[in-house]
């Protein structure tokens, strides 16, 4: 029997031939998997119609640039610091601007609006709402009630934010968990901005919330994530049936997302597509390839392929061995493979996904 080790860039990620064939760039779109379209969307957006510095026309330019399929403009409601020279009585102008402009594009424009509170519940975004002023209202519970009640799909920003976290550390609370008792919050942002949260991520495992990453972005795209030095705005997979709002929407409930933050992707069902194209006669394993987490020495990656060459054996004594890792995981798949010729293993395959290292001894 073949076994397939990938050792993966970052936490819970993985990029592999057959799952990924993206390039570091400008351009962000991902294949399909068996039974949905992954579409790229960022539904947390700025414009000057709360604390942007861009009219919402710049907004979808970008994000035609960047080959998305979906975003929201979720401008603060109750944040408003450019009132006095745009006037902003109705909180849906922004959407309406965007989605106008979006029109002759393949490009959805999602209504949304961000709920703008201090900790708890802090800031939150409802997407594929109705009416945006609707959900100005002064307690924040009666916020996420009108949320819902028009069909609102609602997630919690940036948990980690040390304007309302100084320590930086995201952290439940008990008005969030009867939001989720409730049914009124679905999501959690692990990726926001230049930021990720292994405590975001754990509530999202715990409290059953979809996996979120978005852009917030404020200022211009291209300067916040460095596009012209292989950067690429952080946002959200969603595996859906169909490239319709109604599909996007069923597919945020039924959680089917992953974040793609720094050329790597963080979510529940990473392994999902490649499992199912191996087929069930091809086991597959992951392992962690420590980044930021650890420096990359010589003598921390041999210790790294050391331990994961021996689980791999113990999982399987023989080979053949197919084995791959994706940018710095590749510096551990690589020396997992010279481990395993040096003891008479054969290695049937060795795949080093975007490879920026030179070559290696």
């Amino acid at each position: 029997m073949k076994f397939l080790v990938i050792p993966i860039l970052g936490l819970f990620s993985v990029l592999a031939s057959g799952q990924s064939n993206h390039q570091h760039g400008r351009v962000a779109k991902f294949p399909p998997i068996p039974g949905y379209l992954s579409l790229s969307c960022d539904f947390h957006i700025h414009t000057v119609f709360s604390d942007g510095s861009v009219w919402p026309d710049i907004r979808v330019q970008e994000a035609l640039k960047d080959s998305l399929d979906a975003v929201s403009m979720t401008e603060h409601l109750e944040y408003q610091p450019h009132k006095d020279d745009i006037p902003n009585p109705d909180r849906n102008k922004s959407f309406d601007i965007a989605s106008k402009i979006a029109k002759p594009y393949e490009l959805l424009v999602v209504k949304g609006a961000e709920i703008t509170r201090g900790m708890p519940p802090g800031h939150n975004n409802a997407i594929f709402i109705k009416d945006a002023n609707k959900l100005l209202q002064d307690d924040a519970l009666t916020v996420f009630k009108e949320a819902k009640n028009q069909g609102a799909f609602t997630f919690w920003n940036h948990p980690n934010w040390t304007a309302q976290r100084k320590d930086g550390v995201a952290r439940i609370t008990d008005f969030h968990k009867q939001l989720i008792k409730d049914n009124l919050l679905h999501g959690i942002e692990v990726v926001n901005d230049v930021t990720y949260s292994d405590e975001a991520f754990q509530m999202a495992l715990d409290y059953n919330l979809t996996i979120m990453g978005t852009s917030d972005i404020h200022g211009l795209v291209d300067w916040q994530f460095k596009i012209s030095e292989g950067g690429h705005r952080p946002f959200t997979i969603v595996f859906a049936k169909e490239k319709t709002e109604e599909s996007i929407r069923e597919a945020l409930f039924a959680k089917r997302t992953l974040a793609y933050f720094n050329h790597t992707l963080i979510g529940r069902e990473e392994w999902m597509a490649l499992a199912e194209a191996l087929g069930p006669d091809q086991p597959l394993y992951g392992m962690r390839s420590g980044h930021q987490v650890m420096p990359y020495t010589e003598a921390n990656i041999q210790t790294l392929a050391t331990t994961y060459r021996r689980e791999l054996q113990a999982l399987c004594p023989t080979g053949p061995y197919f084995i791959g890792g994706n940018c710095q995981g590749g510096l551990i798949a690589l020396a997992m493979a010279q481990q395993l010729w040096r003891l008479h293993e054969p290695v049937a395959l060795l795949t080093l996904l975007e490879w920026a290292f030179g070559p290696q001894p």
